[in-house]
């Protein structure tokens, strides 16, 4: 099929899965960076995950702006991808999740830490992004680059930060990494959430969070991952 094509039904079938999941409702999106240019992005026109096909990928620069004469409308918070791939060129692609167990982590002072195995991926850090503190009232989207780049600093060489009172945002060094850590960032949510119940949660060290990254995203585990997740929202 070629990189590109390969890309694009990769990018279908990751909008899939994030909303089979629950990560992503009828907002939210996933993007990667353009196999063949990586002064490129791709990310679909604005729909709703389930039901992007690989057709409604559309092309855009760093800056966010559409290539070519695309008359398709674009999601509004496509700056969030822009200007993370500005900023950060280990990333391939980017999940904007909207989770609904993430938000607590976001709008109060307790940080969101892994407790499981295949959450280590999440990192032993989660910045936690406001856009109130440098753009006041807002709808809380990400509409500009201006504000895209300030989530981009918060989030610095983290994986994941979270925006408070919207979700978060979650990168990889491949689609199918960054499916994976949206899906498990938000089951480690809702064990954090569950856990502080019944006492004091034991997290996962340093250590731990090394050895089980590459547990979960080596190339055989994450591939077995990706088929299972694949295989489930086919099948409903």
């Amino acid at each position: 099929m070629g990189a590109l094509a390969d890309m694009r039904a990769a990018l279908a079938t990751a909008n899939h899965i994030l909303a089979h999941e629950g990560v992503v409702d009828a907002f939210g999106h996933i993007s990667a960076r353009h196999p063949e240019r990586p002064d490129r992005f791709l990310l679909s026109c604005s729909r709703s995950p389930a039901l992007v096909s690989a057709e409604d990928i559309m092309e855009f620069d760093l800056s966010s702006n559409v290539i070519g004469s695309d008359a398709r409308s674009p999601y509004l918070e496509r700056f969030i991808h822009g200007a993370i791939y500005q900023t950060r060129p280990d990333v391939q692609a980017v999940v904007h999740s909207h989770a609904h167990e993430l938000i607590p982590f976001g709008v109060t002072a307790t940080p969101i830490r892994p407790l499981i195995h295949v959450a280590g991926a999440i990192g032993a850090k989660v910045p936690v992004w406001d856009i109130a503190e440098n753009f006041g009232d807002t709808s809380l989207l990400v509409t500009n680059d201006a504000i895209g780049r300030d989530l981009a600093a918060k989030l610095g060489s983290n994986t994941v930060a979270l925006m408070r009172g919207h979700g978060a945002v979650v990168t990889g060094s491949s689609v199918r990494n960054a499916v994976l850590t949206s899906i498990y960032l938000s089951v480690n949510a809702s064990l954090d959430l569950q856990s502080r119940a019944l006492g004091e949660v034991k997290y996962l060290s340093a250590g731990e969070i090394d050895k089980t990254v590459a547990a979960l995203l080596g190339e055989a585990p994450a591939a077995r991952a990706w088929e299972y997740f694949e295989k489930r929202c086919r099948s409903e």
